[in-house]
């Protein structure tokens, strides 16, 4: 009984030890992306509503009872961004951006935006 209770504590341990580095390199292979678009916020999406002046002040109007996205007009999607990527948004709402992160679903993981021409 003591053998067979070792023999499994050791399996427990090997699968332990392989399943750490395993989910280490699953992480590496989601790549940084970079993707353009407009900051716009999560009420009006890919397009803002006529008369509320323009992209800035709708976005930053309607942001504050939501959040900012990537609205990335040419391939007509929206993506969400992570908590760093709502604070960096900000000085940019209504603007064409390049932000660049790891891209996971419709959220990015963003690590930095700039302005795009």
């Amino acid at each position: 009984m003591k053998a067979l209770l070792r023999i499994t504590l050791a399996l427990l341990a090997l699968g332990t030890a392989l399943a750490v580095p395993m989910s280490g390199n699953a992480q590496k292979r989601v790549q940084a992306k970079t993707v353009v678009g407009y900051i716009s916020d999560n009420h009006c999406g890919l397009k803002h509503m006529a008369g509320m002046g323009d992209d800035k002040s709708c976005t930053l109007m309607c942001v504050k009872n939501g959040k900012f996205v990537l609205a990335d007009r040419d391939h007509r999607s929206v993506y969400n961004l992570d908590q760093t990527g709502q604070e960096k948004a900000r000085e940019f709402a209504g603007q064409k951006v390049k932000i660049t992160g790891r891209v996971t679903g419709k959220t990015i993981r963003v690590t930095a935006i700039e302005a795009a021409t």
